[in-house]
């Protein structure tokens, strides 16, 4: 039975006009629920249901949704009469980079895109400029961005992908069709927390840059082991190869700084968006002075090219400015209290989970949370894909949606706290997992 009515309409009305019936078809899911509004961590769909929301704009809504003085900002800018003018400097600009480049102590200067998919490509961009060589290395789990480069090998399936293999690297399995065969013969996907793999294409290829998100948070929450980040800046060093740091998911999340504030590892550029802006469309760019100056290189045969009518939109980086600096307010204790409701979440669903007989681990980073239903901690995605029990994960959250719990109904994707959850919500979300685990 269609429980979800009006959302099956809407879809089929969508349809009409929009091949899929939705605008980023990562979004289409079974079943398809259309919400109507949200308000800090509570989103109701079309049918009225209410839902705890842990999907959070696939981590975009750090704050929650539509917070007050994000929302602010935002009117006072149109209030002021503030507009796009696609010419000159913004004074709105020149102070979301100043209080972005005090936030994250490693970025000498950045630029603003207007989605994250952007940013790693402009960094793809730079560090092939700044080498001169054409080979990028990204991981096996990871997403950085819809284009040619890095559309590839994300939920891939093992079929598609093989055996295990170290040192050595994965055949290209490509998100989409339409990328040019000579594209895929200069990327190279290893698996995550395997340096060797990392070097064995070094030593055949002349790599640009190293990509990746510094936890894999497209796949859940798979951490880097010990050694590894640090490993892989040696290795970067070695080879003068740039360490690029995909922060679009981690940043601003885990800390102001990013995840490389908490990790120590510093790399040569980052990315940035979601939650720097509390979902506001946002793309950051941001790193070592001596590479950002490569956007305005004086031998125009090295100068990269950053355009984009709706960079740095006025709204957007009010949006931005507002977010910064709540998250930087100690008055507000955004990190602590995130944190504090992580601890809560984990604590409560290890008890849930470790009376029932069943393999399961909590993976946890901060607000960013997923339960894997196998024996141990994963470390790649090869290792998620051979013990994941993929079933039981699907009618888990299926179930959870049934209860007014939301988070996105495909096994293994990460669940996202916000700053507007509550103790009261924790508690909810665990006695209403209590249930269905008990039915299950």
């Amino acid at each position: 039975m269609n429980v979800w009515p009006k959302s099956s309409a809407q879809l089929k009305t969508n349809e009409q006009w929009i091949p899929g019936g939705v605008v980023s078809l990562n979004r289409k899911s079974e079943p398809n629920i259309c919400f109507e509004k949200g308000r800090g961590s509570r989103v109701w769909d079309l049918e009225g249901n209410e839902y705890i929301d842990y999907q959070a704009g696939f981590a975009a809504t750090f704050l929650g949704h539509n917070d007050p003085d994000v929302n602010a900002a935002v009117k006072a800018a149109l209030n002021a009469d503030t507009l796009l003018m696609s010419a000159g400097p913004t004074n709105l600009e020149g102070e979301f980079a100043r209080v972005f480049c005090e936030a994250v102590t490693n970025a000498d200067s950045m630029q603003i895109t207007t989605t994250g998919s952007e940013a790693t490509y402009h960094a793809i961009r730079i560090a092939r400029a700044v080498t001169g060589r054409d080979h990028v290395i990204v991981m096996q789990g990871g997403y950085n961005g819809w284009h040619n480069d890095v559309a590839c090998n994300v939920i891939s399936r093992l079929s598609d992908v093989g055996e295990r293999v170290s040192p050595g690297e994965y055949p290209y399995d490509a998100l989409s069709s339409g990328i040019p065969a000579q594209h895929k013969a200069l990327v190279h996907i290893v698996n995550y927390n395997d340096l060797e793999s990392v070097e064995y294409v070094m030593e055949r290829y002349p790599v640009a840059c190293i990509l990746l998100e510094p936890i894999l948070q497209n796949i859940g929450i798979v951490k880097p082991r010990p050694g590894y980040l640090e490993g892989l800046r040696a290795l970067c060093d070695r080879n003068g190869s740039l360490l690029i740091f995909d922060e679009v998911k981690t940043g601003f999340r885990h800390a102001l700084g990013g995840y490389q504030q908490i990790c120590g590892v510093l790399p040569d550029l980052s990315t940035f968006g979601k939650a720097v802006a509390n979902g506001f469309p946002m793309g950051v760019i941001a790193g070592k002075k001596h590479y950002m100056d490569y956007f305005i290189h004086p031998d125009k045969e090295k100068r990269v090219l950053i355009a984009g009518t709706f960079n740095a939109h006025p709204l957007t980086t009010a949006a931005a400015i507002a977010t910064v600096r709540k998250l930087a307010s100690p008055a507000y204790d955004v990190y602590g209290h995130v944190n504090r409701l992580g601890q809560q979440l984990e604590d409560g669903l290890n008890g849930i989970f470790g009376k029932t007989g069943r393999p399961f681990h909590i993976a946890r980073q901060g607000s960013a949370f997923c339960v894997y239903f196998m024996d141990h901690v994963p470390v790649d995605f090869h290792d998620v894909l051979r013990h994941h029990d993929f079933e039981y994960d699907k009618t888990y959250r299926l179930k959870l949606i049934e209860q007014g719990v939301f988070n996105f109904p495909l096994p293994i994707k990460q669940g996202s706290i916000s700053f507007a959850h509550t103790e009261q919500d924790i508690a909810e979300t665990l006695e209403k997992t209590q249930t269905i685990v008990a039915a299950l």
